[in-house]
């Protein structure tokens, strides 16, 4: 899994989503019209990501998990998340299944969190000590992890 990078877990999940949503969605929690609010995390969730990664493009710093990071990037929606396009990422994904209005799809949208959190954000810290060292910590005590 550790090559496994987050848009590519993000697409898989969204398409898990839409399988479990065809084939066992579970219980519908969110009926109509009610399942119409998924969208406000689905748009607020694709602009967070596009806005980290358009920044780390200007930066012109590295953006996959994987490697080693180049610049510490603590402004734009990092001033608020350590971690905007994870978390952007996961807001799409929980909006999605707030929109399907099922139990199964929203759970499969919601394990990307715990995946993150868990895996990925975990691997990136530890590269960001390395690497940027008391200026890091120095970030990281200003800065939530999510929001």
């Amino acid at each position: 899994m550790q090559r496994l990078l987050p848009p590519v877990l993000a697409l898989l999940l969204l398409v898990l989503m839409g399988l479990f949503f065809t084939l066992l969605p579970g219980p519908v929690i969110f009926p109509e019209p009610w399942n119409w609010i998924g969208l406000v995390p689905i748009v607020g969730g694709a602009a967070l990501t596009i806005t980290g990664a358009r920044l780390f493009g200007e930066r012109r710093t590295n953006i996959r998990t994987f490697n080693d990071p180049t610049i510490l990037v603590t402004d734009g929606p990092f001033r608020f998340s350590r971690n905007p396009m994870y978390l952007g990422f996961a807001l799409f994904l929980t909006g999605v299944g707030i929109l399907l209005g099922a139990l199964v799809p929203l759970i499969v949208g919601l394990s990307f969190w715990l995946i993150a959190d868990r895996w990925y954000i975990p691997f990136e810290e530890a590269a960001m000590q390395r690497t940027f060292g008391e200026q890091y910590d120095e970030y990281r005590q200003k800065v939530r992890r999510w929001f």
